[in-house]
């Protein structure tokens, strides 16, 4: 596995790779990786001929300095698991590399980024969406993965991919679960014992979501019994938990007949750690 720190040194790498004639898969992360992210590499690994997995801590996407700050970096132990699941080259650049002048130019995803992370994390789409455009034109990837965790970023990629016209195609994987169903997160690292010891009831809150929705419960009902069983926690802080349509992600009010997927997406302060999860109750 090579590593590449510059974008230099990437798209060199990207046109031998095209001029051979090889077909190119891009796995873009924060690096802090976890059995999620190494699900993806090895998947790209099948697909493709060569793999790229980038690890950046992207700041443009961060609202909170100190959420930027205490991210978790783990560049030499994340390097020591990429090559046995199938990477050809990590490319890990500096700030600096990436973003060598303030961007000048900001994206608008309208309604799409207008409600949950959108509207709890100002600009924080807009970051997410240049550094992603930055990678893919680096890369030049046939084929880009993402988890199902971040369910609002891959809608917003998508429309990304859809509105500029990259030639490439998103593949999207199932969140992995912990044995007790907490969503693996780089930010779980964060957690204390007793906070990761409650953890796994933001998935809980989320089944107990989707069986109220399967039984026909409209969305405020639904909302008032996550907030009701999470309250049992003292240190679990529910931020929102909405229910919407799963292709939009739009609020939904029910009843169900007729609905499309519903996506039930939450997010919740653990002490200082904020952590996300999502279900999509197929209609």
């Amino acid at each position: 596995m090579d590593i590449l720190y510059t974008a230099a040194s990437l798209l060199t790498q990207v046109e031998q790779w095209r001029q051979a004639g090889k077909r190119i898969g891009l796995v873009p992360t924060m690096g802090a990786l976890h059995e999620g992210h190494l699900q993806l590499v090895r998947a790209a690994a099948a697909d493709n001929d060569v793999v790229v997995v980038s690890i950046f801590v992207n700041p443009t996407q961060f609202n909170n300095p100190d959420d930027f700050r205490l991210y978790p970096r783990l560049p030499e132990a994340d390097a020591a698991l990429l090559g046995p699941a199938g990477c050809t080259a990590l490319f890990s650049p500096s700030v600096e590399e990436m973003y060598p002048a303030p961007t000048v130019l900001r994206f608008d995803f309208g309604a799409l980024e207008r409600v949950m992370e959108g509207a709890h994390r100002p600009g924080h789409f807009n970051g997410v969406a240049t550094v992603v455009s930055k990678l893919f034109h680096l890369c030049q990837p046939h084929r880009a993965y993402f988890g199902q965790k971040d369910l609002q970023q891959v809608a917003i990629i998508r429309q990304l991919v859809a509105d500029l016209s990259f030639a490439l195609e998103l593949v999207v994987f199932p969140t992995v679960r912990e044995e007790d169903g907490l969503a693996m997160s780089s930010r779980n690292r964060r957690l204390s014992p007793d906070e990761r010891t409650v953890a796994p009831r933001l998935y809980k809150a989320l089944r107990l979501a989707a069986e109220l929705v399967q039984s026909g419960a409209k969305s405020a009902a639904v909302q008032a019994a996550v907030a009701e069983y999470l309250s049992a926690t003292p240190t679990i802080s529910l931020e929102y938990i909405e229910v919407a349509d799963a292709q939009t992600l739009q609020s939904l009010a029910g009843p169900w007949q007729g609905q499309a997927d519903v996506a039930l997406c939450l997010a919740a302060h653990l002490g200082s750690v904020r952590l996300i999860d999502n279900v999509v109750v197929k209609r």
